[in-house]
């Protein structure tokens, strides 16, 4: 059954139909483009900002189970890309009875398939709190399961009156299709909007909000996801991200708050050891940290925040700043990703919260060797005029294993006209990009 809603976009005289499902062109699951229009920048972009001399392949679908006008349909968890497939959850907020879906695409044969639907994996009485945000990372432990945790959407409603005492860890086996829940409120009255998994040790670290919005307080949890136990816990949390160092176990992190209009701007990293799980050590590295890669071969992991990138050296324990990240007015960044082939290249999207079509959209690598920014793709306005689609900004995306793809999950609009003009344009449906990285755009 399709679903209609009515728009009206702020200042704007016009309405528009939406269906719903989200539909391409011809009933196509997916559409496949390649552009010079992907080469043009758009109307901000900075001096000395590079732009590739060959436009990507760009393979562009909507999201399936966006069945009705979500309030709204959006992604905040951060993708993984694993053995050819690439794994997402998109969410629609609304109220008590949220809901958030966590998906596997198969690159290989273009076909993406729901794994988890988390309403359905917590089975809560009507009138229960039910999460509407896969906010976390999703990572895959060694034992074959994907874990991730729970959030909320509107800050009122993690309440006793509507039966909420904390949010959930779950994991979800891509093999098999079985979802579980590993614990229900490790930490009570508490959310878990960040998360990263050490996936040998089987150690969820996340990084908590208080149920009650007025209460400012992150919570630290290490979590055995194999034993079921708390390892550890504190009152002094990272609010959105952490860095793992696979070769030592250490999670680095810092109490710093990053928004879509400020930052706190780079601070000292502490790190936990789980064989010393009492007490966190100072660091002497200063960094932002509103997302990070994950460790390469050589120790390093990058990590970004606003208008900066920072190096950090896992083996050194030492941090320093390779300059400005963006490339045209938006600077707010909540997803990057290495390309741990060649780890020469970093991968990202400015204007996370929305607003990124202002600057075209763009896709931006970053060149480790050169310290150059380069536009791989300029998406805006393409979609937009050829299937309606507005990709606004990402907070999840991913690197394939051999770098020649980069996944993108987009907070989006549909419906408004083409060479419309609104204060305004409003996420409402969720679409994924794969965008095909020219061999040229990335030599070793």
């Amino acid at each position: 059954m399709k679903h209609v809603l009515s728009l009206a976009f702020c200042a704007c005289s016009f309405a528009q139909e939406l269906p719903w499902p989200p539909i391409l062109p011809g009933g196509v699951a997916v559409a496949t483009d390649t552009s010079g229009e992907f080469l043009k920048p758009g109307p901000n972009l900075r001096k000395g900002v590079q732009i590739a001399k060959t436009p990507p392949t760009v393979d562009f679908l909507y999201y399936p189970g966006q069945n009705y006008p979500g309030n709204p349909w959006s992604v905040w968890g951060e993708g993984l890309a694993h053995d050819g497939k690439y794994y997402s959850a998109i969410g629609d907020h609304k109220g008590i009875d949220g809901n958030a879906f966590l998906y596997e695409y198969d690159a290989a044969t273009k076909k993406i398939r729901l794994l988890a639907d988390v309403r359905k994996v917590l089975n809560r009485p009507e009138g229960h709190y039910t999460p509407g945000k896969i906010h976390s990372r999703i990572d895959l432990g060694r034992d074959g399961w994907l874990y991730y945790s729970t959030h909320r959407g509107s800050t009122r409603i993690t309440t006793k009156a509507n039966h909420f005492t904390g949010g959930w860890i779950l994991r979800t086996h891509p093999g098999t299709g079985k979802s579980e829940v590993v614990s229900h409120a490790p930490l009570p009255m508490q959310t878990l909007p960040a998360s990263v998994l050490d996936s040998e040790r089987m150690i969820f670290y996340a990084g908590t909000a208080d149920g009650d919005y007025k209460n400012k307080r992150v919570m630290f949890l290490a979590y055995d996801v194999a034993k079921r136990r708390v390892i550890h816990s504190d009152e002094a949390g990272f609010a959105r991200y952490a860095v793992f160092a696979k070769s030592t176990g250490r999670l680095y992190y810092h109490d710093g708050r990053s928004s879509p209009n400020q930052t706190t701007g780079p601070r000292p990293l502490v790190y936990f050891d789980p064989t010393k799980p009492s007490q966190t050590q100072l660091t002497k590295a200063r960094v932002g940290l509103r997302a990070a890669t994950q460790e390469l071969a050589n120790g390093k992991v990058y990590t970004i925040d606003h208008d900066e990138l920072w190096e950090f050296d896992t083996k050194t324990e030492t941090a320093r700043s390779l300059g400005p990240s963006a490339v045209a007015s938006k600077t707010y960044t909540t997803s990057i990703d290495a390309d741990h082939k060649t780890g020469r290249y970093l991968y990202y999207i400015p204007g996370a919260h929305g607003g990124g079509e202002k600057d075209g959209s763009p896709l931006v690598q970053y060149d480790l060797k050169k310290k150059t920014r380069k536009v791989i793709a300029f998406l805006h306005p393409f979609y937009h005029r050829k299937y309606g689609y507005i990709p606004q900004g990402t907070f999840g995306s991913a690197v394939s294993a051999n770098g020649d793809k980069v996944f993108v999950t987009w907070n989006g609009n549909r419906g408004t006209p083409v060479g419309a003009t609104a204060r305004r344009v409003r996420f409402n449906t969720c679409a994924l990009m794969v965008i095909h990285i020219p061999p040229s755009e990335r030599q070793p």
